[in-house]
């Protein structure tokens, strides 16, 4: 993997010149603009700061970003990891966070050791839709507080709207303004102007500007430390077995999301840039990544679409760009730290209700409801509302296991069709007995512990026989079950002196019925490539007549 990257390394910049140094620093420039409000915000609404936020982006930027599995991957705090953070920062502190973070780092290493990156694309579409969707009323849910200025408690979004029956809900006017104030200009921002100059950082600068002017009465993002190295952050001293083991489970739904967010995202902007995303790498430059950042006080990181989007639109040519836009977000931190911490927090809240609305995947949606893909609307809908009533590994887990039960449930139609050998169809075969007593069984379908009763219903059916040939072409797959009580009625044919022929077995059906003996009990000589060839067995043997 080491050997691959550098060789992957040296064709990427293969003729790499000023020119493209100066696309790079641009492109990583108007990445910026996009990522520091976005940042900000997600850092507050994981549960932690402003500082946190920033701080996450701008290692990540330079580290993942260095180390990533393609040139144009941006990673740095994303809206669906807050989800999970605050949850985790309510139950366990920020120290737990910084812990969750650096346990999931390691899980990633060891799915990247294992080659996991391709499990990905075993989730079904609607259930990553779904998914996403989940995630995105959480995060608008997560919200309310800042948004309106009040104060709940809770370790979900859930709990938290449940504990204003007890606290009472009593809305600051001034911070409803500012929240709608951003919504409102990234709703009619024009799409042409959102290239050069973001939406979301548009409306926090007017946010702020009325702010510092009037100094109403709301809640702020308070100050911004001017350091990688701030107070709070994660202590080698601070881990322990025991909140090791405690966090296992939140660290593994935080590995889960960064695997699934990083490589949908590395599958989605690859087609814009024509770059095929290698997923292993990728896994180990995000595992080492969110190892390192709870060290500097960020939060969990994963490869973030709009950022990344971005800098392949803006004409990023290397992962310089990723780079970049770390120095420009630390520049910011350092000369617009003072400027910044009198961001209204309701401001930001209007930002991360804006995402949260445009991250669900509308036309996708739209699509399989106007369609009325009902498998796929049931998974979108279970998974959606598993991901907001538990957390994001069993969302995940109901949502694949739904899509299973519903393609076995629409799949598992064992066709039987039982019928006399047609003479007509026999001309020029040489066919001369009349067949009367052969039976052709025309089997399509799987054969497995579902379809067993039925295959069973069906051969207790076919009565006053000498020869059954079982044409077997459309079976895919048996398991042992079936193959079991497909035995046990060939052998109650046998005993009855009923002579048993096969054709069109496909391997592994083969297979199965040599392991389970069924083979043996037929003889191999009875096994045939078609019908036809079954049918003149039977000629030859002129058993067909009675």
């Amino acid at each position: 993997m080491v050997t691959q990257f550098f060789q992957d390394l040296k064709l990427e910049f293969k003729g790499y010149n000023q020119k493209k140094l100066i696309q790079d620093i641009m492109a990583g420039l108007t990445v910026t603009a996009v990522a520091l409000p976005l940042a900000l915000a997600f850092g507050v609404s994981s549960g932690a700061d402003a500082a946190a936020g920033l701080i996450t982006a701008i290692i990540a930027g330079v580290l993942i970003g260095g180390l990533s599995g393609a040139s144009y991957q941006i990673s740095g705090p994303t809206g669906a990891m807050t989800a999970i953070l605050l949850s985790i920062s309510v139950k366990y502190g920020i120290n737990g966070v910084f812990m969750a973070g650096f346990i999931s780092g390691i899980i990633l290493l060891i799915a990247a050791l294992f080659r996991f990156g391709k499990l990905v694309s075993f989730i079904p579409s609607p259930v990553i839709t779904g998914f996403t969707s989940g995630i995105a009323i959480i995060i608008a849910l997560g919200q309310i507080d800042n948004f309106f200025g009040t104060t709940s408690h809770g370790e979900n979004a859930i709990s938290k709207l449940i504990s204003y029956t007890e606290l009472g809900f009593s809305p600051n006017i001034y911070a409803v303004l500012f929240g709608l104030l951003v919504i409102i200009i990234m709703i009619i921002w024009p799409k042409k102007w959102n290239a050069k100059f973001p939406s979301s950082l548009a409306g926090i600068i007017v946010a702020l500007i009325i702010n510092s002017i009037i100094n109403l009465p709301v809640n702020v993002v308070g100050d911004i430390p001017k350091t990688l190295l701030p107070d709070s952050r994660l202590i080698l001293g601070s881990l322990s077995l025991k909140s090791t083991i405690e966090l296992i489970k939140p660290a593994i739904s935080i590995a889960m999301l960064g695997m699934i967010e990083s490589l949908l995202c590395g599958a989605s902007a690859g087609k814009m840039k024509n770059e095929k995303l290698n997923a292993n790498r990728e896994l180990v430059a995000q595992g080492i990544g969110n190892v390192i950042i709870p060290f500097f006080g960020g939060v969990p990181a994963t490869a973030a679409i709009a950022r990344t989007s971005v800098a392949i639109k803006s004409g990023g040519q290397t992962r310089f760009v990723s780079i970049f836009h770390s120095i420009g977000l630390l520049a910011s931190m350092f000369l617009l730290g003072s400027i910044m911490s009198k961001i209204p927090l309701s401001a930001l809240a209007g930002v991360l209700i804006m995402t949260a609305w445009r991250m669900n995947e509308w036309n996708e949606i739209k699509y399989i409801f106007n369609n009325k893909f009902g498998t796929s609307i049931v998974e979108f809908v279970v998974t959606m509302a598993a991901t907001v009533m538990f957390d994001l590994t069993i969302a995940i887990l109901v949502g694949v296991f739904i899509a299973i039960m519903l393609f076995v449930i629409k799949n598992c139609n064992l066709k039987i069709d039982v019928s006399s050998i047609d003479l007509k169809r026999m001309q020029g075969h040489k066919i001369t007995a009349d067949h009367k007593y052969t039976k052709m069984v025309y089997i399509t379908g799987p054969m497995f512990f579902v379809t067993k009763d039925k295959l069973n219903e069906s051969l207790d059916q076919i009565i006053d026989v000498e020869n059954i040939i079982f044409s077997m072409r459309a079976v895919t797959t048996i398991d042992l079950s079936a193959a079991s009580t497909f035995k046990e009625k060939i052998s109650l044919y046998l005993e009855n002196n009923v002579r048993i022929l096969f054709c069109g077995v496909l391997s592994d059906v083969k297979i199965m019925f040599d392991r389970i003996g069924l083979s043996t009990l037929v003889g191999e000589e009875n096994y045939y490539w078609d019908a036809i060839g079954a049918i003149k067995s039977l000629e030859k043997n002129t058993i067909s007549v009675k």
